[in-house]
Parts: C-alpha cells; structure tokens; sequence
C-alpha cells in the first residue's frame, strides 16, 4: 500500500507541477531594508527600502567577498548619472548597478533562462540570445527567423555591434571562475546581470533565484507562486523517497577525453541523489562542482554500483554497444553487465531547460530508477534504459 501512495504521489506531482506554471563592492544603504526571505539560496540576498530593492549575490569561488549589487528602482525613477550609479534619493551606491524595472528588452546568454522567460509568459522580451545553436526552444528560433530576436554569437565573445544594434535594458549571462571578466561586452555601457544560481550547492536554492529574475522583469508574484509550487513537490517527493527506505547505488556521467566528470558530493545532482535515497560512492565528498577522475578510480570506488545514469548528446538514442565504442572500460562496469544502464539525451530532452527551475521533475526521475519496487519506469522524463 505504501508503494502504491508512493506511485500516485510522484505522478500528481509532477502533473501538478505542469499545469501550474567579487568583483564589486558597494556602499551600504542609509537605512534599514525589509529583507526578502529566501528559505535555501545561500548566495542571494534581497532587501526592501523605500522606493528600491536592493539584491546582493555572494562570490561563490571567493568566500566573503561579493559577485555583484544591484539596485532596482521602478521604470520611469529619475536616476541621476547612470554611469555613476547614483539613485534619485540621496543614497548613493557607486559600486553597484542600477537596474530599472521591470526589464523590457533582454539579451539572454543562457538557454535556461531563456526558458524561465517563456515560462514567465516574457519570451517577447527576449530581444537578443547567443549561442543560439544550443538553445532548444522553438519559440526563440521562429523569432530569430522572423528578425525579431537577434543571434549575437558566441557567449564568450559576442559580436558587440549586434548587442548595441538591439539596445538591450541588460545582458542576462553566467560568470565563471578565472573568467578575467566580460572583456568588450563589459564595455558598452549595457548592465550585466550575472546569474550565479548554478553555483548554488542545492537544488531549491538554485531554483529560488527565479523569484530574483521575477523581480526583475515585474513577475515578482508569480515567480513566487512558481517556486512553491516547485518546492511543495520537491520536499513532498523526497519525504516519501525518505520513507521508501534505502534506494540502490549509483553512479553518474561518463568519461570526457581521458577524465570522467563525477558530480561532487555537495553538488546539485550528488544532493538531488542524496534526497531520492541512493546510495552514491562520493557522498561524503565537499565539492561543490565535479570531480575529474581516472577512469580506473571510477571502476574501484563505484564499479559494483547497482546504477549508472549518463548524459549524453547525439541526434539519437545509444544502446550498448555504442556506449562501450566510447570506452572498453565501460565492460567492466557491473551496471553495463547487468544492462541497468540509463541514458539521457540532452540533445532530445529539455534537460539544461527545465532541471535547474523544476528539479522535482529530475528528482521524479531519480526515484523512480534508484527505487525500482516502489514505481516503474515507463514516465521518465529524461532518462531512458538503454537497448540492448
């Protein structure tokens, strides 16, 4: 009876959760804010005052130093100097940005947050994407086609003269650590909103900062609406994932080039299987991104897990035989003996889309394969067994 409450509550869930849809540092504000809520982001801050908000993101590589401040004020404020970044009230934050809001016109860098605009009913105010090759959402490609949404090339290295030709209200893109910064993107004038929400060591806390983007773009009810629904599933899925019991072992990914990328104990996806039950070697690792390894420290400290789930981009499904032409040493593996081998596709799934807001849809998922008695796997969203 447990099993069958179980199965009812992953499916509902999911179903439920369809329909509804530094390098700065800044002057301190003159007066106390009422400070937003955030229940698990550990980067994001945000604060309250009279007449703006005041949101603060955390340097996730440099521990007590700041990423980025930025000042929201309402569309149409006064705002004296924008290149000095001073506000119409006599506060002043001359290492911050200020934002008008809500954002009219955007130049998105990240297929995820092009996503999370579509989402939010916005995608018209996408006015500019890159690296739109990548971005699997046929609403972004028929605006491109249709002249309305520009391609600016390479996220690393736009062509500038494109972003300036659009006029974006800001860039939307994501910094990386040892990055040097933005190089000419940082030149023209245009803020920068960086979005550092995957470097977040949860999944809730990564998917709460679409309340910040709410903010952002005058959806601040709704983006909440949208996280609690995502957070009502998720902890319900993995309270009933607690009581199932133990779940089986697994290991994840695959071998790139000579080193296979194992998700640290503290990432995302090392929590998300932490919360469905499983049973993974690197559990008690502290890293927060992935773990370069030999191949052969994979066979030794996970080589008899009962699971192997992998990601892989191809314009078709793998089976066995293809996967082990990427490396003999899969053989060897006792989930590639035993054929309990589970592929997804991110070139055929919206996996980078929708996982980092919806993570209840990948944690679904990761029950249903690491506790194989309680619900079958005919309803996988992103993973597939793989053919034999």
């Amino acid at each position: 009876m447990r099993h069958w409450k179980l199965s009812l509550l992953l499916y509902s869930c999911v179903a439920v959760s369809l329909l509804s849809c530094g390098r700065r540092t800044a002057a301190e504000p003159q007066t106390a804010g009422d400070s937003l809520f955030m229940k698990y982001s550990t980067l994001l801050s945000i604060a309250e005052y009279d007449g703006y908000i005041l949101a603060t993101i955390k340097n996730p590589w440099k521990p007590g130093k700041l990423l980025h401040r930025y000042v929201l004020v309402d569309r149409g404020e006064r705002i004296v100097d924008r290149g000095e970044r001073i506000v119409d009230r006599g506060e002043s934050f001359p290492d911050a940005t200020v934002i008008e809001v809500p954002i009219q016109r955007a130049a998105v860098f990240t297929t995820v947050h092009c996503a999370l605009l579509t989402e939010f009913g916005l995608g018209d105010r996408i006015v500019g994407v890159a690296d739109s090759k990548y971005i699997k959402i046929p609403y972004i490609h028929e605006q491109i086609a249709k002249g309305r949404i520009v391609d600016c090339g390479n996220g690393l290295n736009p062509v500038v003269e494109k972003i300036m030709d659009i006029k974006p209200d800001v860039i939307m893109l994501s910094p990386f650590e040892n990055s040097g910064g933005y190089g000419k993107t940082e030149e023209i004038g245009i803020p920068l909103i960086e979005c550092a929400e995957y470097m977040e060591t949860s999944p809730l806390g990564r998917a709460e900062w679409m309340r910040f983007y709410g903010l952002l773009f005058g959806v601040g009810e709704k983006a909440d609406a949208m996280f609690h629904e995502v957070d009502s599933c998720y902890t319900a899925l993995k309270q009933q994932a607690t009581e199932a019991g133990e779940g089986r072992s697994v290991i994840v990914d695959k071998v790139v080039g000579s080193v296979w990328y194992m998700p640290g104990g503290r990432s995302t996806i090392g929590q998300m299987i932490q919360d469905a039950g499983g049973r993974y070697p690197w559990a008690n690792d502290e890293q927060s991104g992935s773990l370069a390894l030999p191949f052969e420290s994979v066979l030794e400290r996970g080589g008899e897990s009962d699971v192997w789930m992998l990601r892989y981009s191809s314009d078709h499904e793998w089976d066995y035989r293809e996967l082990l032409s990427g490396h003999q040493g899969y053989g060897q593996l006792r989930a590639f003996r035993e054929k309990e081998v589970y592929g997804c596709n991110v070139e055929q799934s919206k996996f980078y889309e929708e996982t980092p807001f919806h993570p209840n849809y990948l944690l679904n998922d990761f029950i249903q394969i690491l506790h194989p008695d309680i619900i079958g796997t005919s309803s996988l969203r992103y993973y597939k067994k793989l053919k034999e």
